[in-house]
């Protein structure tokens, strides 16, 4: 799994039926000590859990994206969690507001 931060939403009318009830967000990986702190290209994971724009999030991807969201739905990354704390060192590096 992966930490990440969610920057957006991405909006479909015309998607695979098995996607059809999910959201879709666009997402970019946290880098170094803070993990509101983002690096790399952008990109799309569904969203299962009900994530905003701001919140730092978990992603998991390959088999486990697509165990997540059903084996039914073609899927490479998933949000399957929304960060509250991250303790890094024995110390808080995020805490959600």
């Amino acid at each position: 799994m992966q930490l990440a931060k969610v920057l957006g939403q991405v909006v479909s009318t015309a998607k695979e039926p098995g996607l059809a009830r999910f959201t879709l967000l666009l997402v970019q990986d946290a880098s170094g000590a803070d993990p509101e702190r983002t690096s790399g290209a952008a990109y799309v994971a569904v969203d299962l859990v009900g994530a905003g724009v701001g919140e730092v999030v978990l992603v998991t991807t390959g088999g486990a994206a697509r165990v997540a969201a059903g084996a039914d739905t073609p899927t490479d990354r998933a949000v399957v969690a929304i960060a509250d704390t991250v303790v890094r060192s024995g110390s808080v590096a995020y805490q959600k507001t």
